[in-house]
């Protein structure tokens, strides 16, 4: 579509045709998404009765150590939070299946057929090889609890009056906190167990081709063409999951996005992407149905518990930083297209690629538009998720890492994955912000692409045109997709308060540790990964270098980002230091 071409953009809106509700891609992504989703509650929900007699277990063994106090979150609080965690309903055996089903390829360090096969006999050698460490850790992380018990004994024998004492039980609890993820992490390796992963990923190939080429066929495209073409489309997602697997690139920060992309790329522009695989080439359609999954994530009850200093960080400063970074594009940078600008804004701004895609819908922009917006997010966030904890841990006060800088990554790393993995350097806490404040910010996914719809239709392509276009072209434009994103939000928000009604934990239990976990989150990243896949087997360099010309776009993205990390950096310490260090005590 050719900027300002008008022959692409106005159209006779007629009437709504119900036909487009099996007939339509965004339509599709919502039935699909919300199949998924509603098996979870048919496997899942049935379960609740034993999950509640299991979270109430857990209150009555560790409730009565939890001691109250208002200044810092203490041992037996961590104690009674960590025991209703562990109660699952993924735990259950059809939770165990999904697993099994949906596991991407094992990680790896010298043989990369490790990730499909591993004899229980070398299993055993790499897990007794671990166990050293397991064993060290262990140690560390018992010393640390017993610093953190004595700390805390300090502060209660106080009354917790003392800010001194307060405060070094709060950083005494935070270290046996990051001693526990490390134990965690140390505990996994040395827990390896022989495997057989081919016959489980042959299968999801044949239910993830059936799966979304039946939605293929009712959009009028032949059913047995994305079949053939998807087997090439899953094999080379299979490859991504094995490069981002190995030991040393996973280190690195090199995601499976960034693979996924390049990979493609590499193929698409040297022996060319095979044309029996272009009808499974379906970047939007995969991604579509993967951002309906993530609204079941965004549970607005858990978005509460971070309170209104992580809303003002993520609401405030990204809409801020869309319209400063759009307008500095059109006056300054003078970005040769408006719909790459808004694009790169968004991705920049909000959320990433999921941000850049619902853009890109809501704006019509080009694929090759779409494909730089996400090239520059994956470069940019693989950057900023090693260099920013290292900046934090260098130059921010101690007692202002976890908390600051999870919220600085959480407003300014684009993809969630990598904000938890960022967070993670610096703690659990860290952590925990981190992801809170980057889950409240992917709410404004359906927000920004709302806005952006009715900018286009009703300014950008009137001014292109000439032509004025109704209210219906704003309903048309707007990416359908969205409304199943939101409505999942809303829906499993609500069942999170109705589980919490029933016994405190009882949410989490059953939404985020059994829908999005044990169902969700498992498809999500699969269909995330094969439309990065397609993103790269679908862009042509030489196209893609014209929108490059001039270095515009790569401008625009470091200047927004930059004026992003200053502006959340701001915003974060105001927040959570200035206004409201009652609720910062307590985090």
């Amino acid at each position: 579509m050719a900027e300002g071409s008008s022959s692409d953009i106005v159209r006779d809106v007629g009437k709504w045709e119900w036909s487009e509700l099996w007939t339509k891609e965004d339509w599709w992504a919502v039935w699909l998404g919300f199949f998924i989703l509603l098996l979870g509650i048919v496997f899942y929900f049935p379960s609740s009765g034993d999950m509640k007699v299991k979270v109430e277990a857990a209150q009555a063994k560790y409730g009565q150590a939890a001691i109250k106090t208002d200044k810092f979150k203490t041992i037996g609080y961590y104690n009674l939070s960590d025991a209703k965690k562990k109660v699952k309903a993924k735990s259950s055996a059809f939770g165990g299946f999904m697993s099994k089903l949906t596991k991407k390829p094992h990680g790896w360090s010298t043989n990369p057929l490790d990730a499909f096969y591993m004899s229980d006999e070398k299993a055993a050698l790499k897990a007794n090889a671990a166990k050293s460490k397991y064993e060290m850790a262990k140690s560390a992380e018992k010393a640390a609890l017993e610093r953190a018990q004595a700390a805390e004994a300090a502060a209660e024998a106080a009354g917790f009056n003392d800010v001194s004492l307060n405060e070094n039980a709060k950083e005494a609890i935070g270290d046996w906190r990051t001693a526990m993820l490390k134990t965690g992490s140390a505990k996994k390796k040395a827990s390896v167990k022989g495997y057989n992963q081919i016959g489980w990923l042959i299968l999801l190939g044949i239910i993830y081709a059936v799966f979304f080429g039946i939605g293929t066929a009712f959009m009028g495209r032949p059913f047995g063409e994305f079949i053939k073409g998807f087997v090439f489309v899953y094999i080379i997602t299979l490859l991504v999951w094995v490069l981002a697997g190995q030991s040393t690139i996973k280190f690195y920060g090199i995601n499976y996005a960034i693979w996924a992309i390049f990979i493609g790329m590499v193929i698409s522009n040297t022996v060319g992407t095979p044309k029996f695989s272009i009808p499974a080439v379906q970047t939007e359609y995969y991604i579509k149905t993967g951002l309906v999954l993530l609204g079941a994530k965004i549970l607005f009850e858990k978005i509460i518990t971070i309170g209104t200093a992580g809303v003002f960080v993520a609401w405030v400063v990204t809409p801020t930083v869309w319209l400063v970074t759009y307008w500095f594009g059109q006056k300054i940078v003078k970005m040769p297209s408006k719909r790459l600008n808004a694009t790169i804004c968004s991705d920049m701004s909000v959320c990433g690629v999921s941000a850049a895609i619902a853009a890109a819908s809501a704006c019509r922009a080009k694929k090759e538009e779409l494909t730089l917006a996400v090239g520059l997010s994956m470069v940019f966030t693989s950057i900023m998720m090693l260099v920013m904890p290292a900046v934090i841990k260098g130059f921010f006060p101690v007692d202002k890492q976890l908390i600051l800088g999870g919220a600085w990554m959480g407003g300014t790393i684009d993809a969630t994955g990598a904000v938890a993995a960022a967070g993670a350097f610096l703690g659990e806490k860290a952590l925990y912000v981190a992801a809170t404040i980057k889950m409240i910010q992917n709410v404004l996914i359906g927000v920004i692409a709302f806005f952006i719809a009715l900018y286009f239709t009703t300014k950008v392509e009137v001014e292109e045109t000439g032509h004025k276009v109704g209210a219906m072209e704003i309903w048309y434009r707007f990416p359908k997709f969205v409304l199943g994103f939101i409505a999942a939000s809303v829906i499993f928000s609500i069942f999170y308060s109705i589980f919490n009604a029933q016994a405190s934990g009882l949410g989490s239990a059953m939404i985020d540790q059994g829908i999005v976990k044990g169902m969700g989150d498992l498809f999500r990243t699969w269909f995330f990964s094969l439309s990065f896949v397609s993103i790269g087997l679908a862009t042509n360099f030489r196209e893609l270098g014209e929108h490059f010309r001039g270095g515009k776009p790569l401008i625009l993205y470091v200047v927004g980002q930059s004026f992003n990390l200053f502006m959340t950096l701001l915003m974060a310490y105001i927040m959570f230091y200035v206004i409201f260090p009652d609720l910062t005590a307590t985090i």
